[in-house]
């Protein structure tokens, strides 16, 4: 039995000016990895939710065409019904969770269904170890980071073994460990249970190498439908945005695009364009390379802010930040990274002011603006327009922002909520003026790229090189750091561990290291594909009497 079919499905929202699928049609068989690929508000979302039951009967509108999910129509099924066969993880896991523990969270499904109580713990503790929270089963989902919170709530979808696993970005909060042990856990739930899993994911270079198929939306209508690397080659041709670093690098050096660090670094190696850390590309000199200028370290202006031995303890738990000291300067751009946990948001916190220290001292220089995890915390007002100015939208990377001013700024997804909230942290005009009007000396963004397309964080980091302010951003996404960034500081059990340029903390790594630097294992200091090209590029270019490589 086909485990979900959409036959030309048309949905509009309510209110919408225009549809958000067009005419959709696609089939889904037992087994299937499926990637759904996209701009933001390209529909993937959308099509989720009809998978899932939400539309239309959580969101209404006009739905047109049929969708069956394990051979019940949605239409006469609702999500309640469909949650038998269906297991959901969206893009805010915040909104989820419905239990005050982690193990209550976990076995709520499962006691839904009526199973004994061994059957429960057994699934429980299943669910627990395939993610990595065992200890975290007895903590309150109120003190849980957003990234434990994914995790949490993937684990009470996937409890009960679901025949359809439906995923709205499920890697968008997880640090890189955590993002490729969910993927490998997606694979070998699909291997040996024959969940179908539908995937709807920005970072592509995540999952496309373990997919069956790719499935692209371009403004709700499907633009392919292919295996991972024929849809790299159509991303190529009339899609660039979409395409990986990995690929773009391959195609930059004349090769066919390939999903994944492993079949790149062997598409490199058999043409003979596989660098080693020979004298010629062991590193791009700074001046050489695309990006910032490098920050300026040693200054002696007064910092945009400062933390001295800064501790934060719980009263009865562990301490969260463990004497961190860190100076940024203004202007200087700073990327945070850490596994969850690590204290990155509680850090940011702190800088704003939102929480003090139990021992130590925090300094600004001035206000310290802070866009948190949840854009929607944000968003108080009935239409976009009332909640930051054109020209904030604008500079936050809202494209059109008059065609989207009259809708309700909690319709919008969740790439457009974040940059609606970017905007309003960032706007210094008219209502939406905070205090006296003076632009903020930091600017502190917890996760922002979100449900952001490639292109929407490239507009971001461009944002980011433009600003006034000392940028403190926390991320998980190398490729971003890569972009902006002028130091990356790593954080591990609430204490920096690493400080130090861009390149020498993410060109040589596995985890936190960005898809070019993987596939070139560090060559040339690398992060991006234009570096790799270049890297590539010193490394084949003939010495006297030798003949060039390429």
């Amino acid at each position: 039995m086909t485990v979900l079919a959409l036959e030309r499905v048309t949905y509009r929202y309510p209110g919408a000016a225009g549809p958000a699928l067009h005419h959709v049609t696609l089939e889904l068989e037992p087994g299937e990895v499926v990637v759904v690929a996209g701009a933001s508000g390209s529909g993937k979302s959308t099509l989720l939710k009809a998978a899932s039951g939400l539309v239309p009967h959580f969101h209404g509108g006009e739905l047109a065409g049929r969708v069956t999910v394990a051979g019940m129509d949605t239409r006469k099924y609702g999500p309640g019904e469909l949650a038998m066969e269906v297991g959901t993880l969206f893009q805010d896991p915040e909104t989820q969770i419905v239990m005050g523990t982690v193990r209550a969270e976990l076995a709520f499904g499962l006691e839904n269904r009526g199973l004994a109580g061994p059957a429960v713990a057994r699934g429980v503790e299943e669910a627990a170890l395939a993610l990595g929270i065992a200890q975290l089963l007895d903590r309150p989902t109120g003190q849980l980071s957003g990234g434990e919170l994914q995790r949490v709530a993937l684990g009470a979808a996937l409890a009960g073994r679901p025949r359809l696993l439906v995923l709205d970005e499920p890697t968008s909060q997880l640090d890189p460990v955590a993002g490729d042990e969910l993927i490998a856990m997606l694979r070998r739930l699909n291997e040996d249970f024959d969940t179908t899993v539908l995937l709807a994911e920005h970072r592509l270079e995540r999952c496309l190498a373990g997919a069956d198929r790719v499935i692209a939306l371009v403004e709700g209508r499907v633009a392919c439908d292919a295996p991972p690397a024929e849809f790299l080659e159509w991303a190529a041709r009339g899609a660039s945005e979409l395409q990986t670093p990995g690929a773009r690098l391959l195609r930059g050096v004349g090769l066919r695009p390939a999903p994944g660090v492993k079949a790149a670094r062997a598409a490199l190696r058999k043409h003979g364009l596989l660098p080693g850390l020979d004298d010629r590309s062991r590193a791009i000199r700074d001046q050489d390379r695309p990006g910032p200028r490098p920050a300026r370290h040693g200054s002696v202006d007064p910092p945009a802010l400062e933390l001295k031995g800064v501790w934060h303890e719980l009263r009865d738990g562990p301490a969260i930040l463990r004497g961190v000291s860190l100076r940024i300067a203004p202007g200087e751009r700073v990327a945070l990274m850490g596994r969850n946990g690590a204290g990155k948001s509680t850090l940011l916190r702190h800088a704003a002011g939102l929480m003090a220290p139990t021992r130590g001292r925090v300094k600004t220089a001035g206000r310290v603006a802070l866009l948190l995890q949840n854009p929607t915390d944000y968003l108080i007002h009935e239409t976009v327009a009332q909640e930051a100015s054109p020209s904030a939208l604008a500079r936050a990377g809202l494209e059109d922002p008059a065609r989207l001013a009259g809708r309700h700024p909690r319709e919008l997804s969740v790439g457009e909520k974040q940059r609606v909230a970017l905007a309003i942290v960032l706007d210094q005009g008219g209502e939406n003026t905070d205090g006296d009007g003076d632009p903020p000396a930091v600017v502190c963004l917890d996760e922002p790229t979100r449900g952001l397309d490639r292109r929407a964080k490239e507009g971001l980091a461009r944002l980011l090189g433009e600003l006034d302010a000392a940028v403190l951003v926390a991320t998980h996404d190398p490729e971003l750091a890569a972009a902006f960034a002028h130091r990356v500081v790593l954080l591990a059990d609430g204490a920096v561990i690493a400080d130090g340029p861009v390149a020498e903390v993410l060109a040589g790594g596995t985890y936190f290291a960005t898809e070019t630097a993987r596939i070139l294992g560090g060559a040339g200091g690398a992060l991006t594909p234009e570096q790799g090209m270049s890297a590539i590029e010193q490394q084949t270019r003939p010495r006297q009497g030798q003949k060039a490589l390429v």
